[in-house]
């Protein structure tokens, strides 16, 4: 596991963006895995940016997001369907039908699970995981005490995920479902490269057991420390609790590659 920490949010997500730029420019029909979410959308800002600008091409690469809410429809403005569809799929060149995200009401959910990791398998596998972290540890919907094996699936939020995510519901707690389908912990550790961006003080305390407590299935973002090749990249104020920041610090200007994609 690689961390970078970045002064501010905004350089944080910039950063992102160009490490998956720089892999789709490296590999035009990479698989990528998505993620959703406030800080996404600043990402995704800055690779429509690439896009525009400076050519960046989406024609040939498949995407695969972790999530989805069980019992919401495709076209409901609270899926991750038409999040996906309005921050990038539509302002890229990308073709819709090279862009997967689970279906919350499919009627045979175990199977459309099934067919989502075998979809991901035909393509390759996963080049490029981007990933954020839940304030109670989680990646994808994986909650606490998800096996650290585990693969696609049906499962039940945590409350404390639903409050965490009320503000795409409207600030209404009631609307927020109370199942999701999620990539499991194992589909996501297959990925050949993760990518984890993480913002905000309100993150600081879970990013320091993620990145420096035991690896755990009570925080399914901790199977990352086992992963070959790992990115973190971090604002000032996630990285607050950090107590092993002089080696990363040290690391950002001495490893061949941080210094690379840090100049």
């Amino acid at each position: 596991m690689k961390v970078v920490i970045c002064p501010t949010a905004e350089r944080a997500t910039a950063l992102t963006a160009r490490v998956i730029e720089q892999a789709l420019r490296q590999k035009p029909d990479i698989a990528l895995g998505l993620a959703t979410g406030r800080t996404m959308e600043a990402v995704y800002g800055h690779l429509v940016r690439a896009h525009k600008e400076d050519g960046l091409d989406f024609s040939a690469c498949r995407t695969f997001n972790l999530d989805e809410y069980a019992g919401i429809a495709p076209t409901s403005p609270h899926s991750y369907r038409t999040y996906m569809n309005a921050h990038l799929f539509s302002k890229v060149n990308v073709p819709l039908e090279a862009t997967h995200v689970p279906d919350g009401m499919a009627p045979d959910m175990a199977a459309q699970c099934a067919a989502y990791e075998k979809a991901m398998r035909d393509s390759g596998g996963l080049g490029l995981q981007l990933l954020w972290l839940g304030e109670n540890g989680h990646i994808g919907f994986n909650e606490p005490l998800s096996a650290l094996t585990s693969r696609t699936r049906l499962v039940t939020l945590d409350p404390a995920t639903r409050r965490q995510n009320v503000g795409m519901f409207d600030n209404d707690l009631e609307q927020v479902p109370h199942h999701a389908v999620t990539m499991g912990v194992g589909t996501i550790a297959d990925a050949r490269r993760t990518l984890m961006v993480v913002t905000g003080a309100a993150k600081a305390a879970i990013l320091a057991r993620v990145i420096e407590g035991p690896v755990t299935a009570g925080i399914s973002a901790t199977v990352l420390q086992m992963h070959a090749d790992c990115l973190v990249i971090v604002d000032e104020a996630a990285a607050a609790d950090l107590s092993c920041r002089p080696y990363i610090e040290y690391l950002m200007q001495h490893d061949p590659e941080l210094k690379a994609l840090l100049a």
